[in-house]
């Protein structure tokens, strides 16, 4: 991952920011909110197929497909509009920016989280990703450790970190969280390409 083009597309950024988000649910009220929006997003995409052996309504729905609901965890490749192989490629994407934020200095992120979560909670939605700059920019100028790397990775993978830990103390987020860090992810792109 050279630079943030391969999240060119919304498709792309979705997937990238859904694999992060999956990866170690350890909490059991998070893993429930992961599985749900990955069955929203399973079911948004098994509607956009234009193949009509497949219904949104789930009574076409192939026996895998409703076997693999409940506790295991979404396989969202299965379902990628742009194939498996292009799946697992920003799956890859996503495994590097973990990667990127594992190494992050512990304490930073841990505060800039509970900063986040704490004026998330108090403020709208549509605040929200301001919120998010503000406090991966914060972060940055604290320092995280990472200057060897590119930045712009840096960033996404700060910003993904934290809205992780935001949802995993509240996973109720998850879904508005999501949504908002789509928005922040394609912001990144565009400030970098």
């Amino acid at each position: 991952m050279d630079d943030l083009t391969t999240l060119a597309s919304g498709q792309n950024a979705t997937l990238v920011v859904f694999s992060f988000l999956q990866a170690d649910c350890s909490n059991e009220q998070y893993n429930k909110a992961v599985c749900s929006l990955g069955r929203e997003l399973e079911e948004a995409w098994i509607c956009d197929e234009e193949n009509g052996d497949i219904e949104c309504d789930g009574s076409n729905q192939p026996d895998d497909f409703a076997g693999s609901i409940g506790d295991m965890q979404p396989s969202l490749e299965l379902y990628w509009p742009g194939g498996q192989v292009e799946a697992r490629a920003l799956q890859e994407v996503a495994a590097h920016l973990r990667e990127i934020a594992a190494q992050f200095e512990r304490s930073v992120v841990d505060q800039a989280a509970r900063n986040l979560h704490t004026n998330v909670m108090s403020s709208p939605s549509e605040e929200w990703l301001r919120l998010l700059k503000s406090e991966v920019q914060r972060a940055m100028m604290q320092g995280v450790g990472l200057e060897q790397l590119p930045e712009e990775r840096v960033i996404v993978a700060l910003g993904l970190a934290l809205v992780k830990k935001v949802c995993e103390y509240t996973p109720r987020l998850l879904k508005d969280l999501f949504n908002t860090t789509l928005q922040y992810v394609r912001h990144q792109r565009r400030t970098v390409t």
